[in-house]
């Protein structure tokens, strides 16, 4: 029997006893035994925590009331689950079990889903392309001599590679959005505060954000009905109505009446001739749907990469100094405790995190706060009032997700400016809070993934869903389907 790849597919599958809970997990784990050696998207493989969790699925009587009945759905490995080990993709806390699970894994497993297991990272959320994890590079399904993206590169690629239908990540600074792009799926970062960051493991705090990626909008807008809502283990958690995400998805392709924001000035350099041409075409792609194409104008913009790497270095030196090698992880032996705090933080810290925690200890310093940490903030704000402006005249503003497609592994892991100007369209987007979508537009003439990013107003995440959801059903590049996805034996049960 065939077994469906997309998150509504299965739980009606599950629902309508076509399929059981136990039926899909099995499948979706064989998938990922016959296809994960290759890309190595997980970190680690619950199979038996979720065989049992599938079981007691299929044992309950209140199915009609689980929106996630039966649907597996892989964590980034810096989202806490109890039990279930929680590395960040660091040496420094191998072997670390928390004792509870974040808010979101929670809101997860009350809705019927299934936690099949932890996607590699970057080391702590910290990177573009998943290189920087402690335990080897994720691959990309499309070419695996190509980066997924990061820092979510492993839920991007474990959902690209149709191993799981739905996948966690964390957007600091791009780190759902980019990978998503990378690999051909959708990427969502909610508004900040829509989401609890309860046991997520913390990068930089006013930045960070947790979001699903998916094969399809509906399914990403599907978690999103899940996971959004207020935490009061989370002092950042919005204490605001949650919207219904699902309610606000239309079944048209009508963009009548939705003013589109256009920012050219920021592509004139740097940007891939194919990108471009995939993103002027899906520009025309809204204007023949109804859209009214607007310029607008971010004139702060191009300063969004420096003050992200001096407000989000500031903040990780401060998170991460709870790792020492006292509590819990990694510890070095020593003769002294301050020998043991030096050798378990340099042997336990990869090179791109000590590079950020003495960046960021250095712009907080004593004679440098004010010329590099508090003036960044000052930009900061600004780059806020110039999306502002440019809100009181449209309804999104649509980019390039990233300025290239997939690069090649190791291309710029000696050249960290080059690796962090790929985050160059999605910064400015943490630093002022703001919802965003990432879908597919395109591929390349090498048939690598383009993405295309759509913006909107703080907490309007509806309005986003609903132009994102929009243009992908009035295009099939969503339905492309990389190579990895179709190398296993078999697709049925």
């Amino acid at each position: 029997m065939d077994m469906p790849f997309d998150a509504h597919g299965i739980r009606e599958a599950v629902a309508t006893r076509r399929l059981s809970a136990t039926d899909i997990c099995r499948g979706v784990l064989d998938r990922i035994a016959a296809l994960d050696p290759a890309l190595n998207a997980f970190r680690t493989i619950a199979a038996d925590s979720a065989l049992a969790r599938a079981a007691e699925i299929d044992a309950r009587h209140d199915r009609e009331n689980l929106p996630l009945l039966g649907v597996p759905v892989a964590l980034k490995d810096n989202l806490c689950t109890k039990g279930i080990s929680t590395t960040a993709s660091s040496r420094i806390l191998e072997g670390y079990r928390p004792p509870y699970s974040a808010t979101v894994v929670r809101r997860l497993e009350d809705a019927g889903a299934v936690i099949i297991g932890k996607t590699n990272c970057d080391e702590f959320a910290m990177g573009s392309s998943t290189e920087n994890s402690a335990f080897g590079p994720t691959r990309n399904p499309w070419a695996t001599d190509r980066t997924p993206g990061g820092s979510s590169g492993g839920s991007a690629a474990a959902v690209a590679a149709r191993m799981v239908p739905l996948a966690l990540g964390s957007d600091t600074g791009g780190s759902i959005r980019q990978p998503a792009a990378l690999c051909g799926v959708v990427g969502y970062k909610p508004s900040y505060g829509r989401v609890s960051r309860y046991g997520l493991l913390a990068f930089a705090s006013s930045l960070d954000q947790i979001g699903p990626l998916a094969t399809s909008v509906r399914d990403a807008t599907l978690v999103m009905s899940v996971i959004a809502g207020h935490d009061p283990c989370d002092s950042t958690s919005a204490n605001v109505p949650v919207p219904d995400f699902q309610e606000a998805l239309t079944d048209t392709t009508d963009l009548r009446g939705v003013r589109i924001g256009v920012p050219r000035h920021l592509f004139r350099e740097g940007v891939d001739d194919e990108v471009m041409a995939a993103y002027d075409a899906a520009i025309e792609v809204t204007r023949e749907r109804g859209a009214d194409i607007v310029e607008v104008v971010l004139e702060h913009s191009p300063e969004a990469i420096p003050v992200y790497y001096v407000i989000a270095t500031a903040e990780a030196s401060a998170n991460l100094a709870r790792y020492d090698g006292v509590r819990y992880g990694f510890r070095a032996e020593a003769s002294a405790l301050g020998e043991m705090y030096d050798r378990s933080r340099g042997k336990g810290f990869g090179l791109e995190v000590k590079r950020r925690i003495i960046l960021g200890t250095y712009v907080l310093s004593a004679g440098y706060y004010d010329a590099y940490y508090r003036k960044a903030q000052q930009v900061r704000t600004l780059i806020r009032r110039d999306y502002d402006r440019a809100f009181a005249s449209v309804d999104v503003i649509a980019m390039p997700t990233s300025p290239t497609s997939a690069f090649a592994l190791g291309e710029r892991t000696e050249d960290p400016v080059q690796m962090y100007l790929s985050d160059v369209f999605t910064v400015g987007v943490n630093l002022a809070g703001l919802p965003a979508a990432s879908v597919p537009c395109g591929l390349t003439r090498t048939r690598l993934p383009i993405g295309l990013q759509f913006t909107g107003r703080t907490m309007d995440d509806a309005t986003v869903l609903r132009v994102a959801g929009a243009y992908e059903r009035a295009t099939t590049w969503s339905k492309e389907v990389p190579p990895q996805a179709k190398n296993e034996p078999s697709r049925t049960l």
